[in-house]
């Protein structure tokens, strides 16, 4: 069995991906879910994406792991890429779920389409943090469930620190070339990007060569269907 680290994504936590998790250790495999700086509750918003990398490496050091498969969501998968850059022989493989994969100066801006910029400057808060709009969350994010469930969700999310996607990734090489093994995980009715300017094949690809592991759902299939997540995780992982 393999141990497994889910990094989540922006405005979540790591508590959020439990009910993956859950599946997941019901098959045998060791998960951690750590909460990335910035990303709680009563965390400091001005954080920048060096320091969430730092509070990542920190966690793995604290629990001396080392062999295992890195998982990022959507905004994790800039964390992961600097997380490799520095400790790539810790690391099984990296999966990227509906994630941004960053080149060396690339910010996660500089991955979305204009309008999102346009977006979040405009609710930027004093703290420093964003808050995802719900219709944009119901329509984009989570479209593969009910109202209900959607605002279920919606409840718990928290503001993000809005430096994380301002921020250049700053690694030594890019992620194709990278010696470690990758794979992508694309859910197909994912719209949190446009489909026509959407995470694979535009953002996967810029893994070099990787493995594809495609599923049924939304940017938030964590949510409508954590099993199917769960095994396609596992699938994505295995050697």
């Amino acid at each position: 069995m393999a141990c497994f680290i889910l990094v989540h994504g922006a405005w979540h936590n790591g508590e959020l991906m439990e009910p993956v998790a859950k599946s997941m250790r019901k098959a045998g495999h060791e998960v951690h879910l750590p909460t990335l700086k910035g990303n709680g509750p009563s965390d400091d918003k001005l954080v920048g994406l060096s320091d969430v990398i730092t509070s990542l490496e920190n966690y793995i050091q604290q629990k001396e792991l080392s062999d295992f498969i890195l998982v990022g969501h959507s905004y994790g998968g800039m964390v992961i890429t600097g997380i490799a850059d520095l400790m790539p022989k810790r690391i099984r493989r990296l999966v990227y779920w509906n994630a941004f994969v960053p080149n060396d100066g690339e910010s996660l801006l500089d991955m979305t389409p204009p309008h999102y910029k346009e977006l979040f400057d405009s609710i930027l808060q004093p703290d420093g943090s964003v808050t995802l709009p719900y219709e944009l969350w119901r329509e984009a994010f989570i479209n593969d469930v009910s109202s209900e469930v959607a605002e279920k969700y919606y409840g718990l999310l928290n503001a993000h620190p809005y430096k994380t996607f301002i921020d250049k990734s700053n690694t030594t090489s890019n992620p194709s070339d990278m010696p470690i093994r990758k794979s992508y995980i694309n859910a197909t009715e994912d719209t949190a990007l446009p489909q026509s300017f959407g995470w694979h094949p535009r953002l996967s690809e810029k893994l070099g060569l990787f493995r594809l592991v495609q599923l049924e759902g939304s940017h938030e299939v964590c949510f409508s269907n954590p099993e199917l997540l769960s095994s396609k995780i596992i699938e994505a992982g295995r050697d």
